[in-house]
């Protein structure tokens, strides 16, 4: 498979959702139902940990901390294999089915080491399942709707995202605050993902040609793969990085919250704020990108959250920081199914799986980096200088994107500005 696509000009027909294939519904609500069950547990878990099981706040540092890092070596190892097996779906599955299987340990755990270790085996799963998916969206889709594909699937998922701490806010004024019942109660979603992945999704068949690099016994080592990958798509990954430097964590946003006044019962509501901008915005930017270049868009992106960290810098009230946070959710629906979207079109099949893990295992690196400068920043100099700090590294990866404007005439897929 080719990495150029079509010229734009064949990208406008049927532009309703329709258009997108139905194996990709499938894998957005798959992605829904597991958001669900993930964020009513991870919502309450910090609470959970500390003032059932007797937690320290370094603990549930360190657990989350662990939790992350794992799952971004995970994306690289998951992407790299699901190349060598040419299988997507099964590693899809079985990421989907670790996560689902350590539901319940949430439910039955008596000391903080179960947590660690359910927590630890959850992004494991998270980290095997999203590059073989991210890569199943990518062939499953015709060239001219990956844009809008990648678009539905972000956006199904950030409404997983929308509702899980919804539920588990009813779920636990009904139960009167039982932890351990609405994590039972999260289980349910999860096996309801698995189930769909397994029997709802067919994995396309496998191109029959093998790269003539490799003769048809030898399957290319990651290393080859890494070499087989062009410089479009490095230059994807650089941006990428870029992006995620000046993004960090949401939680900073929870904090930005309650640095005003708003009250802490009151707080979970910015992240539910910002997941609906988010999902709102998902699927229109991604068919948008089928329309237009789709660097164009990410400069869009970059320039809205350039006018968040600005509103949130200067916010002093909360007033200020809700519209900071939809503008953050916002950007988040231009910019994360786009990236997708552009290392499918600068990516060849036999190595799509490496190309999402690397971009992947990237961004987490920067996200733990952004997120340690940013409490640093926080802790010696304010809230309003961690969001001016990003509104700069933003500027530095404007200047990243012009450079490629100006030198990269040659990437087709990523050469669509000067249509």
């Amino acid at each position: 498979m080719s990495v150029d696509e079509p010229p734009l000009a064949d990208t406008g027909r049927g532009a309703g959702l329709g258009v997108v294939p139905g194996a990709v519904w499938v894998l957005g609500f798959v992605s829904l139902f597991m958001d669900v069950s993930s964020e009513m547990i991870h919502v309450l878990l910090p609470l959970f940990l500390v003032s059932v099981l007797g937690a320290s706040t370094l603990s549930v540092g360190v657990i989350e901390g662990v939790a992350e890092s794992t799952a971004s070596i995970a994306k690289m190892l998951s992407g790299a294999l699901s190349d060598r097996l040419g299988r997507r779906k099964l590693l899809a599955v079985l990421g989907y089915a670790l996560a689902a299987g350590t539901k319940p340990v949430f439910a039955l755990a008596p000391s903080v080491g179960w947590v660690l270790g359910a927590r630890f085996v959850d992004r494991v799963g998270k980290g095997i399942r999203e590059a073989p998916r991210d890569a199943l969206v990518a062939e499953l889709s015709p060239p001219e709707v990956r844009g809008g594909s990648f678009g539905l699937r972000q956006a199904l998922d950030t409404v997983g995202a929308i509702a899980g701490p919804l539920l588990a806010t009813v779920f636990m004024a009904l139960t009167r605050g039982a932890f351990r019942t609405v994590f039972w109660l999260a289980t349910l979603p999860a096996f309801v993902a698995v189930a769909l992945m397994l029997f709802g999704v067919r994995e396309p068949e496998a191109p029959r040609e093998i790269p003539p690099a490799h003769p048809p016994t030898e399957l290319p080592t990651e290393l080859a793969a890494w070499r087989r990958l062009p410089a479009a798509y490095w230059w994807v990954v650089v941006i990428g990085g870029l992006l995620t430097l000046a993004r960090f964590s949401e939680a900073f946003l929870v904090l930005r919250a309650r640095s005003v006044g708003i009250r802490p019962a009151l707080v979970p509501l910015v992240l539910v704020a910002m997941n609906v901008a988010y999902a709102g915005s998902a699927y229109p930017a991604g068919r948008l990108s089928d329309r237009v270049p789709r660097l164009h868009l990410l400069l869009g992106g970059f320039a809205i959250l350039a006018l968040a960290d600005v509103v949130l810098a200067m916010a002093e009230g909360p007033l200020l920081v809700v519209c900071g946070v939809l503008l953050w959710g916002l950007h988040m629906g231009v910019t994360q199914g786009l990236l997708s979207a552009l290392v499918a079109d600068t990516s060849a099949q036999p190595v799509r799986g490496t190309a999402f893990g690397i971009l992947n295992l990237v961004l987490g690196l920067a996200m733990l980096i952004a997120s340690v400068l940013a409490g640093w920043l926080w802790e010696h100099h304010g809230a309003p200088a961690t969001f001016l700090a990003g509104a700069a590294l933003l500027a530095v990866a404007l200047l990243g994107l012009e450079a490629t404007r100006r030198f990269g005439a040659g990437f087709r897929p990523l050469g669509r500005w000067t249509s």
